[in-house]
């Protein structure tokens, strides 16, 4: 399970270190093999996003429901293509380091600070400025929208 918020950097080559509280769990669940791909939940127009990291198991059954979406579904085939399609597998180093590629860093607006949210079977990773910039948001929205779904959870 990955919980918290972690900065961390990306260095020169469009890598950056998996925090190392997370490393000895990933190497069991996953081998070190993991899955990077846009999100698509969190880009507005004219906003950076964030990107989701999966352990390879994760990512698996993430891809398991979305084979079993209907072919001829316009929304289905859009998310195929944008989530599937910008798929990319990274494989963590002896130094805890993956790779982000080129097309996965412009999409996002990655710089050097970015940000590693642990979200229980995956990550996402946010350039630093943008995660700040979503955490005001957060805080001062009154939106509710689906908060019916949460009834059953206690705090």
């Amino acid at each position: 399970m990955f919980r918290g918020v972690t900065a961390i950097n990306l260095d020169a080559k469009g890598r950056f270190a998996i925090p190392t509280r997370y490393r000895e769990e990933l190497s069991e669940c996953c081998d070190n093999q993991m899955v990077v791909t846009i999100a698509i939940n969190e880009k507005g127009v004219g906003e950076p996003g964030c990107l989701w990291l999966y352990p390879l198991p994760a990512w698996e059954e993430l891809e398991k429901s979305v084979s079993k979406l209907p072919t001829m579904n316009k929304m289905a085939g859009k998310l195929r293509r944008f989530l599937i399609g910008n798929a990319t597998e990274a494989v963590m180093d002896k130094q805890g380091r993956l790779l982000l590629s080129d097309k996965l860093r412009e999409f996002t607006g990655m710089n050097k600070k970015m940000v590693l949210v642990g979200l229980l079977n995956k990550f996402e990773i946010w350039d630093e400025a943008a995660w700040t910039a979503k955490e005001k948001a957060w805080m001062e929205s009154d939106d509710t929208e689906g908060l019916e779904a949460l009834d059953d959870i206690s705090f």
